[in-house]
C-alpha cells in the first residue's frame, strides 16, 4: 500500500463521526414508541373520567336549576330550554329562566348529550340525563337525576331513562 493511501485511511479513522447511526436512531424511536404505548391508554382513561365528572357536575347544576325554577315560577319543572338562557344578557322568564349557561342548555357539553324532561301531570316530576356520544371514547356511563336529587348511572352507557321511575331503577352514584 502506498504512503498516500495509508495516510488517507488513518485520517478517516481519526475524523470525528458526524450525526447518529441508523441503529442509534432506531433505538430512540423504539423507546419513544414504548413510552407512547404506555401513556396513551392512561391519557384516554383520564379524558373519559374528566368527561364523566363534567357530566355529573352538569346534572347537579340541572337539578339545582329545576328546584329553583319550580319554586320561582310554580309551574312544575322545566325543560333545558326553559331553564337556560338564550344569550347574554338574559331576561328571566318562565320560557327562559336564565338558570343554566347557554353551553349546557344547548344540550351538548364535554362529550355528553343532556336532556331535562318534566314528567307527570302538571310537571310534578322530572328526569334529566347525560348520554355519552360514543361509549368508550367520550364516556363510559349514562347518568341521570330526578327530583330526589340523587345522581344515578347506567354502567353500560345505554340510552337515557324515559322517566323518573326508570332513573330511580339505576345504581346511585356514591
Amino acid at each position: 500500500m502506498s504512503e498516500i493511501t495509508k495516510f488517507a485511511n488513518e485520517n478517516r479513522s481519526r475524523r470525528p463521526q458526524l450525526g447518529f447511526s441508523l441503529i442509534e436512531l432506531l433505538i430512540v424511536v423504539a423507546i419513544i414508541l414504548i413510552i407512547a404505548a404506555i401513556a396513551i391508554p392512561n391519557f384516554l382513561r383520564a379524558r373519559i373520567a374528566a368527561h364523566e365528572s363534567s357530566a355529573v357536575g352538569s346534572l347537579r347544576s340541572i337539578n339545582t336549576a329545576e328546584a329553583a325554577y319550580n319554586s320561582t315560577y310554580g309551574a312544575g319543572y322545566g325543560t333545558l330550554t326553559q331553564l337556560g338562557s338564550p344569550g347574554v344578557p338574559c331576561t328571566a322568564s318562565s320560557t327562559s329562566a336564565c338558570l343554566l349557561d347557554p353551553s349546557l342548555s344547548s344540550g351538548t357539553k364535554s362529550g355528553y348529550t343532556f336532556t331535562a324532561v318534566p314528567v307527570g301531570t302538571a310537571n310534578v316530576n322530572f328526569v334529566a340525563s347525560a348520554v355519552t356520544f360514543v361509549v368508550g371514547v367520550t364516556g363510559q356511563r349514562t347518568f341521570c337525576v330526578d327530583e330526589t336529587g340523587a345522581v344515578r348511572f347506567d354502567s353500560t352507557g345505554g340510552v337515557a331513562p324515559a322517566d323518573d321511575v326508570a332513573c330511580e331503577a339505576l345504581t346511585v352514584l356514591q
